[in-house]
């Protein structure tokens, strides 16, 4: 029999395994596509499937996974995510055929999609609003950054040394790892009242919506924006996705509950969310090129040259956890915002073939990332604050939802300006190149104007241990929206360890007959 302390101890860990796998895949394969196209007999225009099949899948299906996780429970859709992946990664490494792998890579995508709003909605369902909370958010943070360092680290390493199927096959051990620890550490969820039930047509809706919407998006730079085939898709995305704000308005147990947009953290932790997916995925993008193609870094090199953006979002999401009741959610979104931008800024200022990694690189990802450290904490408190913890799921699903997409138009965009910019600026190398000061300072700006929109939209609760948590988060230190973390009763002001076991906001109560299978929040660093 399992004790209590082997749950408290693994489950943060499954958690933050979710989370690096998700980011981690979005990165790892791109190293290794030549070695794909040579092995596989890719032909040159469907290589971009093996990336953009994930990306769809991904995309489209964030809103469904985070809904499924309130409707089937959160241990089951996490275990089915970490199945489909496993799966889906043992499929891929064994393809023979270029089908075979797009295949694999758009399950993957499905799974990832089940698995990242999960892991957000276990974070704030388990632990309580303040700092518990904060430091596992931190760690959730830093785990994605990590995902995505090591992906391009980890992929040109793999590729060198074992061949591209190493890239898909190194996920299996990992899952099988998590799905048995997933068991003994997540427990199954509390089914008191009435189980909430599936909407099926905004389900449908919603996903052909998005997906049409990331398909027009990702495609758009190579078809060009006024090709007859983006501005179909794109229309048909408007379509499906008015169509699904009409249905979810009438339903009675929507998918997306239009109300959540009207609660003002959770509107401007989205809007944020997007605009800072669009500068720091764009950007991501250019330094990738600038470090391989400017530099002449080989694919290891780059992934090295990635760490130092990784450590600088740890060090701002440990500040963001340690000081969030301290300054509140909308001084440091603001002001990580900023630095983010002036990161952004840097770059597109100093960054010439002459400039070097020194100059051009190290400086400018430490700013940035520090910046865009000091956010993710406090957005995922804010884009969960005031929901009910049966509503978690549609609350983490939007949340991630708003990143995917905001990457995808980010990267559309800035690979258009740069372009467009190169080839009017007449420049000595490639139009893309030549157009790289434009993309960075279009990502300064995105990032500027989500700056600002959390300074317009976001009003922190009075700060204090008699508040509502953390900063911007009106359940108190219970869980989501005031849910009641299991053996922490809590009282409507917020301090765990007296009380009613009901806060203020939301009223759910997640304890049931044995709080023994719960993991102890306070066990969190």
């Amino acid at each position: 029999m399992v004790n209590h302390s082997s749950r408290h101890a693994l489950f943060l860990p499954v958690v933050l395994t979710v989370q690096f796998l998700v980011a981690l895949d979005m990165s790892v394969v791109n190293i290794a596509l030549p070695g794909i196209r040579t092995g596989l007999g890719f032909a040159p225009e469907d290589l971009t499937w093996v990336v953009s099949a994930y990306a769809l899948a991904f995309g489209g299906l964030l809103m469904l996974g985070g809904r499924l996780a309130d409707v089937v429970g959160r241990r089951r859709v996490l275990i089915a995510g970490f199945t489909l992946f496993g799966a889906a990664s043992l499929a891929g490494g064994l393809a023979s055929e270029p089908w075979q792998l797009i295949a694999a890579r758009a399950v993957q995508g499905v799974g990832a999609a089940a698995l990242a709003p999960v892991g957000l909605t276990l974070i704030t369902v388990m632990y309580p609003a303040g700092k518990e909370r904060s430091g596992a958010l931190a760690m959730w943070g830093a785990a994605g950054a990590l995902g995505g360092a090591v992906g391009v680290l980890l992929g040109g390493m793999l590729t060198d040394w074992f061949g591209w199927r190493a890239v898909m096959l190194v996920n299996v051990p990992v899952v099988l790892l998590a799905v048995s620890a997933a068991r003994i550490a997540v427990p199954l969820d509390d089914r008191h009242g009435v189980r909430p039930r599936l909407d099926t047509a905004g389900a449908v809706l919603v996903t052909a919506g998005t997906t049409a919407l990331v398909l027009g998006l990702v495609r758009a730079e190579s078809l060009g924006w006024s090709s007859a085939t983006t501005l179909l898709t794109l229309a048909a995305a408007a379509l499906l996705l008015t169509a699904f704000a009409a249905v979810e308005a009438r339903h009675r147990q929507p998918l997306l509950r239009l109300g959540m947009l009207r609660l003002r953290p959770v509107l401007s932790a989205n809007m944020f969310s997007l605009l800072l997916a669009a500068g720091q995925f764009g950007a991501f993008y250019f330094v990738s090129l600038y470090l391989q193609q400017v530099l002449g870094y080989g694919p290891t090199a780059t992934g090295a040259a990635f760490l130092p953006f990784c450590v600088g979002i740890v060090a701002g999401s440990v500040f963001a956890a340690r000081t969030l009741t301290r300054y509140g959610v909308r001084a440091l979104t603001v002001t990580g915002g900023l630095l983010a931008a002036g990161g952004m800024a840097w770059w597109a200022l100093v960054m010439t073939p002459d400039s070097g990694f020194w100059l051009a690189v190290l400086p400018p990802s430490l700013l940035g990332s520090v910046g865009i450290g000091l956010c993710m904490v406090p957005l995922g408190t804010a884009a969960t604050s005031g929901i009910s913890a049966h509503e978690a799921g549609m609350a983490s699903g939007l949340l991630n939802t708003s990143r995917q997409i905001g990457g995808s138009v980010g990267l559309a965009l800035l690979v258009t300006v740069a372009t467009a910019a190169g080839a009017d600026g007449g420049g000595a190398g490639t139009p893309l190149m030549d157009g790289f000061p434009a993309a960075f300072w279009t990502a300064a700006a995105l990032l500027a104007v989500g700056a600002l929109s959390m300074a317009v939209l976001y009003r922190d609760p009075d700060a204090g241990p008699g508040a509502a948590g953390a900063a911007g988060a009106p359940g108190g230190a219970g869980a989501v929206g005031g849910a009641r973390v299991p053996g922490r009763p809590v009282d409507a002001g917020g301090a765990p360890g007296v009380g009613t076991g009901r806060a203020a906001a939301g009223g759910a109560v997640l304890d049931g007959p044995d709080d023994s299978a719960r993991p102890d929040p306070a066990a969190a660093p």
